[in-house]
């Protein structure tokens, strides 16, 4: 409410000021035409006048027109340099800071766009085109379409924060805005995600941002977490060797951290064993699955159990 009560006063503000200009304005216009007939007039009526006529004419209207004429240009030409000079300095620094170029990019044009408004409001009010009612309407229509588009400013702005603070960067794997999938590209106002059934996703940069972000890209070594049951008549010690050796034998496994295996939990039907190896974050999911059949085979070769959920039912039977 108290943005449009200050849009509303700013039109009522310039209306007033515009009303009182523009009745000087008329007046001063009516005199102008009024002198500019009478001689009109007399030169008519009067030949030899037509000199003073024409030299009236020339330094009256004609030579502050052209003046004014070439003083916009010149305010034109020399404004637009200037912007240019300051668009392109102010990218240089931005450049250095390390931004994203698509980021630099558009802040590059937007400084560019807003300087250039500037010029061209000093040009026409050179020329003598009223600039105040224009920069009103600009600031009313600012306010509309920042109404209209705050969700995309919105996204504006987290894409922003991405791209400064660089939470992920493109080919990272990530969990963000309810979406799970390698970073393609992070743009200004959505981000772009492939699944690994090779879907692309678009993702609104504000639902990344107003949410937890997981990277699992972003350190170089990840931990592997298995679990391994066996029966309670397996023996405890074969099988964790058994499991050490399995790890030490796949060359992707990290020796430090040294891996662990641990007998975790005494479940219902199996002693459950927790399998954790390190690895470099690129091999994980292939040392996962390889890992998980090495098991497999080994247990099957050794005899050991891997037990099925199992119930004892108990019967009871009324003696009649």
């Amino acid at each position: 409410m108290k943005s449009i009560y200050f849009v509303a006063n700013l039109f009522a503000q310039t209306a007033a000021n515009e009303s009182v200009a523009s009745g000087e304005a008329t007046q001063k216009f009516e005199s102008a035409i009024g002198e500019l007939l009478q001689r009109t007039q007399d030169a008519y009526a009067d030949p030899s006048q037509l000199p003073e006529f024409l030299e009236f004419v020339a330094v009256t209207y004609l030579g502050p027109i052209f003046i004014n004429l070439l003083l916009a240009g010149a305010i034109f030409i020399v404004g637009r340099w200037i912007a240019n000079a300051v668009t392109r300095f102010l990218g240089k620094i931005a450049s250095k800071a390390k931004l994203d170029e698509t980021l630099v990019k558009f802040l590059e044009n937007i400084i560019y766009a807003i300087l250039m408004v500037i010029v061209i409001m000093a040009s026409l009010d050179r020329i003598g085109v009223p600039t105040t009612s224009f920069a009103a309407i600009l600031a009313a229509a600012g306010f509309a379409i920042g109404f209209a588009l705050q969700g995309s400013l919105g996204n504006f702005a987290a894409g922003v924060m991405l791209i400064v603070f660089k939470p992920f960067k493109a080919g990272d794997f990530v969990e963000a805005g309810g979406q799970a999938g390698v970073i393609e590209e992070v743009q200004i106002f959505n981000t772009m995600m492939r699944t690994g059934d090779n879907i692309k996703i678009i993702v609104p940069n504000s639902s990344i941002t107003g949410g937890t972000i997981r990277n699992f890209s972003a350190k170089p070594t990840r931990r592997i977490d298995l679990v391994v049951g066996c029966g309670y008549d397996d023996n405890l010690k074969e099988v964790k060797d058994f499991l050490l050796s399995v790890l030490r034998a796949d060359h992707r496994v990290l020796t430090d951290p040294e891996p662990v295996v641990a007998v975790n939990e005494l479940g219902d039907s199996s002693v459950n064993f927790v399998v954790r190896p390190w690895v470099a974050s690129p091999d994980y999911w292939s040392t996962r699955w390889d890992l998980t059949e090495a098991i497999k085979l080994g247990f099957d070769e050794r005899g050991f159990s891997i037990p099925y959920p199992q119930r004892d039912v108990h019967i009871s039977k009324e003696v009649a």
